[in-house]
């Protein structure tokens, strides 16, 4: 059976966007993140994290960097009873300064990759999943990957979450 699924954008949607971030020390939560997706937990939907990471290609900093914030956001979530099924994210640039992520592909938004990526590995139901993003090009992927997509507003991520959870 297909389950629903609540794609977060990370920058920007469940923590604050200053720009190549991956430095837990710098991280900041939204205020109602963790909330969030919890309540997206509780609801019985899947919770995953898409997030373009252009700054391992520019050379600012490594996967494992990535890979270390995620795991202490998943600490930070397990503290209030939350998870994230799965965090994907994209490395790639066109314009690179490191080589190995020197390319255009389907994984960065707005290509839809991640997304159907996600979908195809646990079996998500497209039609009552949706996409919550700070930039058009989250929603352009989303759309891309038929699912829905919002635009966060930059207010209680737990308010904005929990509306459209209650309105499917």
């Amino acid at each position: 059976m297909k389950r629903p699924a609540v794609f977060f954008d990370r920058d920007g949607v469940l923590n604050e966007d200053i720009g190549y971030l991956y430095e837990r020390a710098k991280f900041r939560w939204t205020p109602g993140a963790r909330e969030a997706v919890k309540a997206v937990n509780d609801a019985g939907y899947l919770a995953f994290v898409i997030t373009n990471q252009s700054g391992v290609a520019r050379g600012l900093y490594k996967e494992a960097d990535i890979l270390a914030l995620h795991a202490w956001m998943a600490e930070e979530l397990a503290e209030i009873g939350a998870r994230i099924d799965a965090f994907e994210y994209c490395p790639h640039h066109p314009e690179a300064i490191v080589e190995l992520y020197r390319r255009s592909c389907t994984c960065r938004k707005p290509g839809p990759g991640m997304i159907t990526t996600l979908m195809e590995r646990f079996q998500v139901d497209p039609n009552r999943s949706f996409l919550i993003g700070d930039k058009l090009t989250d929603i352009e992927a989303a759309t891309a990957a038929g699912i829905g997509g919002y635009l966060f507003d930059g207010s209680d991520l737990e308010h904005f979450v929990k509306s459209r959870l209650h309105n499917r």
